[in-house]
């Protein structure tokens, strides 16, 4: 009988999927009885990551709202959003994308657009040159295209143009709005291409690959100690560790967002520190100058 069904066969994969059924119910209802604007007139617009947020903000000063669907400290690569964030990404005027392959967005994108068919749907990599890893059928694109202001001005402009066509009665903010950051973003840029370029580091040794744009850009080499978001083998620490000695790399970097224990053993192993720089911080032009500073150091005699 249905009565005496056993709970134990009610998985938690079971009590997700019903949840998330109960808030397409629920987003249904609202469309069909008809959404009230903002009270306070602000375009509502959800993001995945937090340098995102900063970029929308700085273009949409008062007008916006946002939405920060992956918080400060949390790993996009592993992070689920509670149902009261989905929630309120029912009601969001757009979603900004970073769009490159992020795992958070891969599996959660369709799901989101789904809550809510009227949002616009941005794609922040839209004209980065993406850069692709892995072999054969591993093959996939690297996610992390905010870590260049290079690229950083393209989700910018991505951005700009969103807003303008959710909220046209102020594009002109936006627009005026964008160009003051570009310029912050063209300085930033000089910056770093200036601070790397005198320090001659040509090989960064990181934990997690997150900096492989930036290395790009600006001429130098990332070289990680995870294996395809996997701890290293035995056999690959034992490599790093023998790299490491024969090109004088004496600066670890590991992220808040990681594990830094195989970070560590290669430190003690060949006498270097491990120095925690964040790919994931809101403040994008303060933490971009700290992160070229730390790499320009680490190729300093």
């Amino acid at each position: 009988m249905m009565g005496s069904q056993d709970k134990s066969n009610i998985t938690p994969f079971s009590l997700i999927a019903a949840a998330f059924i109960v808030l397409l119910l629920t987003a249904a209802t609202a469309g069909c009885a008809g959404t009230e604007p903002q009270q306070d007139g602000r375009v509502v617009v959800a993001v995945t990551i937090p340098p995102e947020q900063e970029f929308v903000e700085r273009i949409g000063g008062d007008h916006v709202r946002v939405i920060l669907l992956v918080p400060p400290g949390a790993d996009p690569h592993t992070y689920e959003p509670p149902p009261g964030v989905l929630a309120e990404v029912a009601e969001a005027d757009m979603y900004a994308v970073v769009g490159s392959g992020i795992e958070f967005e891969l599996a959660w994108q369709e799901k989101i657009a789904a809550l809510n068919p009227d949002m616009l749907v941005v794609d922040c990599s839209s004209g980065v040159d993406l850069i692709s890893t892995g072999e054969g059928g591993q093959q996939r694109t690297d996610p992390h295209i905010w870590l260049s202001p290079r690229n950083a001005k393209i989700m910018v402009e991505n951005i700009r143009e969103g807003l303008a066509e959710v909220d046209p009665a102020n594009a002109e903010d936006y627009r005026r709005n964008a160009d003051a950051y570009l310029e912050e973003l063209d300085a930033l840029d000089a910056e770093i291409a200036g601070a790397l370029a005198e320090s001659g580091v040509t090989k960064v040794m990181v934990y997690h690959s997150s900096w492989a744009y930036l290395a790009r850009d600006y001429g130098f080499v990332e070289v990680p100690i995870e294996e395809e978001g996997k701890e290293p083998s035995p056999q690959r620490i034992e490599h790093l560790i023998t790299q490491a000695k024969e090109e004088q790399i004496r600066v670890i970097f590991a992220s808040p967002e990681h594990s830094t224990r195989s970070a560590e053993v290669i430190a003690d192993e060949i006498g270097a520190t491990v120095v925690t720089v964040s790919p994931l911080a809101k403040d994008y032009l303060a933490n971009m100058r700290h992160v070229a500073s730390a790499f320009a150091e680490s190729g300093r005699p």
